[in-house]
């Protein structure tokens, strides 16, 4: 097939983008602006897509979501046409080293093991067939293989977890409540007496050892906040709301009647009278 009549073929599934993305990087007919790119200028936009597909989800924005998904598959073709011309790799060798993970980590439901384990087994099956994985790569470290380009909440949970499994750990959550209330004095002995950086080492410390009373909790950070800031930004919209009945805005307002709006929002939110 013609490579402009696999371009306008709806109907051609992934090899219609694959073209398109190379056609897109041509150097001499493509898009000036995709030309540009490196690997390093398109991470942050992977990121972002991830992000926005999580949002769809969490908002049940399911048609929203084909798109989403659909900019974040664009995003792993982007890097694989990237790394085809660099001579590292091709986007089939993606879709194979994918597809072979997948087989190898379920050795239950593509090889001899028996389904007949628990979700928490099979768990472990899977920590212990990366952690083979990760010493094949020479990653013998306990922390070995845990991104540093991850947001920086979510890197502190998956430490804090690996490190648990080798027993550098807590033992309950109110050892880790007892340090909080640590880490939080010595956030105010720094902010009373010491420098910026040291009160910014201090709030690092807090947050780090938030993260980890989360994992005690069974509660992943990053989740539990992405929905604070919806929350939040749910609760301000309303209390925007409210002071535009009264024809003005926040900045036409003060603390005490934005407060006493945001509780009123919140009783609304519950049920109350």
């Amino acid at each position: 097939m013609p490579e402009t009549d696999l371009i306008h073929n709806e109907t051609a599934g992934i090899e219609r983008l694959l073209e398109i993305m190379a056609r897109l990087r041509d150097p001499k007919t493509g898009c000036p602006w995709d030309i540009e790119q490196d690997f390093a200028s398109i991470a942050p936009y992977t990121i972002e897509e991830a992000y926005e597909v999580a949002d769809a989800i969490e908002r049940e924005a399911w048609d929203e979501l084909k798109g989403e998904l659909g900019d974040l598959l664009f995003q792993s073709v982007f890097h694989a046409q990237m790394a085809a011309e660099a001579g590292h790799f091709t986007f089939q060798d993606v879709v194979t080293t994918m597809a072979n993970k997948m087989v190898s980590r379920h050795p239950h439901v593509f090889g001899d093991e028996s389904r007949e384990k628990s979700a928490e087994q099979q768990t472990r099956d899977w920590e212990a067939i990366k952690a083979a994985e990760r010493a094949e790569k020479s990653e013998t470290g306990t922390l070995d293989g845990v991104a540093i380009g991850l947001p920086a909440l979510l890197r502190a949970y998956k430490l804090q977890k690996r490190a648990a499994r080798v027993g550098f750990d807590w033992p309950s959550a109110d050892n880790v409540i007892a340090k909080i209330h640590e880490e939080c004095a010595e956030l105010v002995e720094a902010r009373d007496s010491l420098s910026q950086a040291e009160v910014e080492e201090e709030f690092g410390d807090l947050l780090f050892v938030m993260a980890n009373l989360g994992r005690h909790l069974g509660v992943e950070p990053e989740a539990a906040l992405r929905a604070a800031n919806a929350k939040f930004t749910r609760r301000f919209e309303g209390v925007e709301a409210r002071l535009a009945a009264r024809g003005k805005r926040p900045e036409d307002s003060d603390l005490a009647e934005m407060d006493a709006l945001w509780e009123a929002v919140k009783a609304d939110e519950r049920g109350e009278a």
